[in-house]
């Protein structure tokens, strides 16, 4: 019984010591890994990567974009100044006019008729004063010597100014006639597009009634709504930047109304759009006015954030230790972005170094090597 005591106890004793011996091994083993990290860590070359300095400013420029519609610089609705049935439609919807185009005409019958009745009207009106001409020319000379009284010269006299008054009315009427036949033909009052057509062939027109509708060739014009605080800056025979069609062109500011949309709180800017621009009217058209913006930050590329968890931006800013230059995480709140950069403001500081690209490849705490001569356009 005391020997199989004794050999259980040194079994123990035996199992512990061997126990004790893999811990020190494994922990031995593991101290030495570490050290060789470190020692392969301290030996790798530091990352290149390029930077930006980071500048405070009291406030930033932002573009505002203003949206509106190009208008023809003449638009209008044209019809007929005398009744009558529609005869003929001379034009189509989109097609180019030049001044004075006949547009379309009106049934003439009756008006020539009573035209050519005023023009009998004038001629009999013609001989009755040629009568009535001579007949005072020979009476003039016998009342002097009394072969006919005054009265009866008088009576012939006023006869003859009566068929004169007479013969003007009847002329005048024949004029007037003239005019409507000459109106009776739709003629384009400048070079215009044909818009739409609203009365057809057959349709009886009163005085003023719209026929078509015409947009002006020769000029463009841009009506923007523009706030009024913006508007305020604004510089007639200043040329300012439009986005027409996704283009780019650069148009002169004729005028800004006096008016405010009680709605929309925008008054209107009336831009002169480059004669080379073939814009439809009614197309959309817009213009990109600089905003100052009272906010304390500074310009980064878009390259130098990082996103984190629930919204939250990072950069990485170069800080100096003793083992070299490593990349820390700095807060960073987003104001606005403009093109490739951001304007940000948070724990970096005026003047502060910061990686400007490539950062999603560097830890934070890594030793890095800046490059030099690398860094961004300032806002």
């Amino acid at each position: 019984m005391t020997t199989q005591r004794s050999f259980e106890a040194w079994t123990g004793t035996v199992v512990a010591f061997a126990t004790a011996f893999a811990v020190t091994a494994i922990v031995t083993f593991a101290l030495h890994a570490r050290v060789a990290a470190q020692e392969q860590s301290m030996s790798r070359a530091p990352m290149p990567v390029a930077q930006t300095q980071y500048r405070v400013q009291q406030s930033f420029e932002r573009e505002q974009r203003f949206l509106g519609l190009v208008q023809a610089a003449s638009r209008s609705q044209v019809g007929f100044e005398v009744p009558g049935a529609i005869a003929q439609i001379l034009v189509h919807e989109g097609q180019a006019v030049a001044a004075g185009t006949a547009l379309a005409s009106l049934d003439t019958q009756a008006l020539t008729a009573r035209r050519d009745a005023a023009a009998f009207t004038v001629d009999r009106a013609k001989a009755e004063l040629e009568l009535a001409s001579a007949r005072t020319e020979r009476q003039a000379p016998l009342v002097k010597t009394g072969a006919i009284s005054a009265q009866l010269f008088d009576d012939t006299r006023l006869a003859e100014k009566a068929i004169g008054s007479a013969l003007a009315a009847a002329q005048a009427q024949l004029n007037a006639l003239d005019i409507d036949l000459e109106k009776s033909v739709l003629r384009a009052p400048y070079a215009a597009l044909i818009g739409r057509q609203l009365l057809d062939r057959g349709a009886v027109t009163q005085p003023g009634a719209a026929v078509f509708t015409l947009t002006s060739i020769a000029e463009r014009e841009a009506h923007i709504g523009v706030a009024v605080e913006q508007a305020q800056f604004l510089q007639t025979g200043k040329t300012y930047p439009l986005k027409w069609r996704e283009k780019a062109l650069q148009a002169t500011l004729l005028a800004v109304r006096p008016d405010v949309n009680p709605i929309s709180m925008t008054t209107v800017a009336i831009f002169s759009l480059p004669g080379d621009i073939e814009a439809f009217d009614g197309e959309p058209v817009s213009v990109s006015l600089p905003r100052s913006e009272p906010e304390t930050g500074g310009w980064l590329p878009l390259s130098a954030l990082i996103e984190g968890e629930r919204g939250i931006w990072t950069v990485l800013a170069l800080r100096q230790r003793d083992t070299g230059t490593v990349a820390l995480r700095e807060a960073v709140e987003v104001l606005h972005v403009s093109g490739d950069r951001a304007y940000v403001r948070g724990s970096v500081n005026d003047g502060d170094l910061v990686i400007a690209d490539g950062v999603h490849r560097i830890a934070p705490g890594t030793l890095v090597a800046p490059l030099p001569n690398s860094s961004i356009r300032e806002g």
